[in-house]
């Protein structure tokens, strides 16, 4: 999975929902666990949330909990992130990005390969 492509960002009130897209080139997409992080101004890189290759066991962080649903369809080497009652404080580049050992899904310095990053801006 050596290239990722995010689609999907933009500006949305706060309330308001945005699903964030992210597709992958290469084979053996499902040996891959694929996760979501975000990066405000100033701030470090924040896990958002991960989900295995077989699409089950998925994990979120505090901040998104009961509000975002990550999800991946394999058969076309994608994963989307669903995000419900988006707060100013999501305001944020949001990253995909693959895990091959399955190990510390909630580190970044454990994924092997990212996206570009898409812009997600919450107004009040």
């Amino acid at each position: 999975q050596g290239h990722l492509v995010e689609s999907g960002g933009g500006l949305v009130q706060a309330g308001g929902s945005l699903t964030l897209s992210c597709t992958a080139s290469g084979r053996a997409f499902t040996t891959y666990a694929m996760g979501w992080f975000r990066q405000a101004p100033g701030k470090e890189r924040e896990f958002v949330a991960t989900v295995t290759g077989s699409g089950g066991p998925r994990w979120y962080g505090d901040s998104v909990k009961g509000r975002f649903t990550i999800s991946r369809e394999n058969a076309r080497n994608a994963v989307s992130l669903q995000m419900n009652s988006l707060k100013r404080e999501d305001t944020a580049v949001y990253y995909c990005a693959a895990n091959s050992r399955l190990i510390r899904l909630s580190d970044p310095a454990a994924y092997d390969y990212w996206g570009q990053g898409t812009q997600v801006t919450v107004s009040s």
